[in-house]
């Protein structure tokens, strides 16, 4: 039997790695706001 979650880095990573952030407006709000750290 085969659970739920089937990881797959390169699709998080599509999902919700450094570059998706940076085609969406993320990261200048983040930056504008002063972040130290603009993502994970």
């Amino acid at each position: 039997m085969v659970g739920t979650y089937q990881p797959n880095k390169r699709k998080k990573a599509k999902k919700h790695g450094f570059f998706s952030r940076k085609n969406s407006n993320v990261l200048k709000s983040r930056r504008k706001k002063g972040r130290k750290i603009l993502c994970k």
